[in-house]
């Protein structure tokens, strides 16, 4: 199979679907891989390094996208990228489909194979492509939180952490999934009170018996939320549905209530958010203001970090991408349930029920949708 990685064109967007280490391994396993030239910049890896691994450099974007069976890719396809798209080639990468209708409308006319990092499944239920980067995004959330708390970034002027004789900021968090997890032991780490906010009571012990007293766990009703924002300096939205767009859970009046200078993290942005007064920022604008109130909502979040998130994400999806390139997507995805739950839409129709429900689209089985491949 020809494997094409295109260069990243989101907004301040470094990562880059595959590392000269896993470039390395599918021409051990017998495929050929094009790269365009200077898609690796970010993580340190130039095109000499990809050709010494026996990648082609493809001189720009076209190039790969007219040639390659499979494109590997971080973020979901910008426009310019979707109308590159045809039918049967097989695109493995983000895709975030629920919040976004011109994209699912653009995938389903390409007549693609769209997997989607993001709802490709374990045999535990959890999410292995979506976590090392929830991991990322959740110890980033508490770092972008903190800075933006500084006075000249419109924050409140607080130290997260406090000092001695001076209390700490306190950090809500509301959801206890990889998210959640991750971005209480950063506000832990730095000295904050944290509490946490989460519908699953399981979850709320494991989170009680790793972080003991450091941490305050409370069972999410709409009064114990209310009452906590009210109160916090930053708040981490660290809800997930899988496929589906996250839930409002911050109402604008919250926000309108909260203290000035305090400071929302949407970590769920890229599923359309859960705070009502949410919507996209990038790293070139991170943060705008609502009712004095500081909102960080990048939707690459670890793209500021593409080394580590890069190198982390290869680690989850090296497998699977080789996988389809071995065995060809039909195949793969007829072999490994677990794959096929990544299936958003095929063959001009989609098998995720989460988007089919979001635009109210027809679902189809991906069962069915591969019978027809």
């Amino acid at each position: 199979m020809l494997v094409g990685v295109p260069k990243e064109v989101k907004v301040a967007e470094q990562r880059v679907g595959l590392t000269p280490t896993s470039v390395r391994e599918f021409v051990f396993h017998g495929h050929q891989v094009v790269v365009e030239t200077n898609a690796g910049i970010g993580i340190g890896a130039g095109d000499d390094d990809y050709r010494s691994v026996g990648a082609t450099i493809a001189a720009g974007a076209d190039e790969v996208f007219a040639t390659a069976d499979m494109i590997v890719k971080v973020k979901e396809p910008q426009a310019p990228e979707r109308a590159m798209l045809r039918p049967g080639q097989i695109l493995f990468t983000y895709l975030h489909l629920a919040p976004d209708p011109e994209q699912t409308k653009d995938l389903i006319a390409s007549g693609a194979t769209c997997i989607a990092y993001e709802t490709v499944t374990d045999p535990d239920g959890d999410l292995p492509l979506l976590a090392p980067m929830s991991k990322v995004a959740g110890r980033m959330a508490v770092q972008a939180g903190a800075h933006c708390l500084e006075a000249p970034q419109g924050g409140a002027g607080l130290l997260l952490g406090g000092v001695p004789g001076v209390a700490p900021a306190n950090v809500v968090v509301v959801g206890g999934g990889v998210v959640g997890t991750n971005a209480i032991e950063m506000a832990i780490g730095l000295g904050a009170r944290v509490t946490v906010l989460d519908r699953k009571v399981d979850v709320l012990d494991e989170l009680a018996a790793r972080f003991g007293p450091s941490l305050n766990t409370i069972y999410s009703t709409a009064g114990a939320l209310e009452e906590l924002v009210l109160d916090a300096d930053l708040v981490v939205g660290a809800v997930l549905v899988k496929g589906a767009r996250a839930p409002k859970l911050v109402t604008a009046e919250m926000v309108a209530d909260m203290r000035p200078g305090s400071v929302l993290v949407d970590v769920a942005i890229d599923q359309g958010g859960c705070m009502e007064t949410s919507r996209p920022t990038t790293h070139a604008q991170p943060t705008f203001v609502v009712d004095d109130v500081v909102h960080y909502c990048v939707a690459n979040m670890p793209g500021a970090v593409p080394k580590t998130s890069t190198y982390a994400l290869n680690n989850s999806t090296l497998p699977i991408a080789l996988a389809l390139a071995d065995k060809g997507a039909r195949q793969a995805l007829a072999d490994d349930v677990h794959l096929r739950n990544g299936l958003n839409v095929v063959n001009g129709v989609v098998t995720e029920p989460a988007v089919a429900e979001s635009f109210g689209l027809d679902y189809v089985d991906p069962a069915d949708a591969l019978a027809n491949l």
